[in-house]
């Protein structure tokens, strides 16, 4: 199924580069059920609550469970909506029910100006930060520095930098989940799936000036219902003063290198790395920015390394995200 999907969502991708705007419309329904753990005690719930943007349209939004409290919040470093529940340490059973119809459009970013705006890297500060996996000094500003030698403005950098991740990257189908994104480690053995090559190219880009932010979604599936439990994304954008963000996927380049048995030679490999540079599928929604999160209400864990996933504690532990079974959380998807 993940490899037929996989193929899909890339045959889209090819489509859309040889007929132009595309868009992809549904309702997703998110489905948690906490009454499994450990009973007497706390339970909170954290999800990722998509907004409308400039490419996509979110609404019907409905809200129901058996939950004490909820509301929704905003974390207050990067600006990301939080759908939030909480049940009182008696409650026997713990369920919520989150749906919301999107809207998204293909994305096509590539019609730069030819002449670089004037620019305050103050203004851009957190986007040129290290994180916590995401130094931009040491060996990071050593090689950033190599990637883009003789290279002048910040979109000959950030080129020169999608140009060397599609490279020296490469899809690890065993990682967990959508990966860390711990890139020192990444330097060293850089295999991976999406927030590890994103993560790659996010701290090259700001070691080298260039600011760049990951941002967590979650993909549509193509059916007219599909279970898209398991398709948490992770693509990056970068900043183009006088211009805006501009999206790149380079993990969906070598994703679909792998999935196509394709070397770099190739010339499909060349066309999915010209629509990834500047362009993106509709077959994905955005939910959450930022590494380090501390949520709001804040987590009683440690900060997060990302926030693309449902997020829970009991009793003020941490609940495995990564193991739906474990969790018990689905996520639909239904053709509109």
């Amino acid at each position: 199924m993940k490899k037929f999907f996989v193929a899909a969502m890339l045959t889209i991708a090819s489509a859309a580069t040889a007929f132009g705007a595309a868009s992809r419309a549904g309702v997703v329904t998110v489905d948690v059920d906490l009454s499994a753990q450990e009973q007497g005690k706390e339970a909170r719930l954290w999800l990722p609550y998509p907004v409308t943007d400039a490419n996509q349209t979110i609404g019907g939004i409905s809200v129901s469970g058996d939950y004490a409290e909820s509301g929704v919040y905003t974390d207050p470093a990067n600006g990301t909506p939080i759908l939030y529940a909480r049940w009182k340490s008696d409650a026997a059973s713990r369920k919520l029910s989150f749906a919301f119809s999107a809207q998204r459009q293909e994305v096509v970013r590539r019609d730069f100006p030819k002449k670089e705006a004037a620019w305050d890297p103050a203004d851009y500060r957190q986007y040129l930060a290290p994180t916590s996996l995401g130094p931009v000094d040491g060996e990071v500003k050593k090689l950033a520095d190599s990637i883009t030698r003789g290279k002048k403005t910040l979109l000959e950098k950030a080129r020169a930098i999608y140009d060397w991740t599609c490279d020296n990257t490469y899809r690890d189908p065993n990682t967990k989940g959508c990966g860390k994104g711990d890139v020192c480690a990444l330097l060293r053995k850089p295999g991976g799936k999406c927030t590890d090559i994103s993560s790659v190219f996010i701290a090259l880009s700001r070691a080298a000036g260039v600011p760049a932010r990951e941002i967590f979604g979650i993909r549509l599936g193509k059916k007219a219902e599909e279970d898209i439990t398991g398709w948490q994304h992770c693509w990056a954008e970068f900043y183009l003063p006088g211009y805006g963000w501009v999206p790149v996927d380079p993990a969906d380049v070598r994703k679909a290198m792998l999935v196509e048995n394709l070397t770099l030679d190739d010339a499909k490999t060349k066309e999915y790395r010209e629509y990834f540079w500047g362009g993106i599928d509709p077959y994905r929604i955005a939910l959450a920015v930022g590494r380090d999160v501390v949520l709001n209400p804040p987590q009683a864990g440690a900060p997060l390394n990302t926030f693309g996933y449902p997020y829970a504690e009991v009793g003020g532990k941490e609940v495995d995200f990564y193991d739906p079974k474990s969790f018990r959380y689905t996520i639909r998807y239904a053709e509109k």
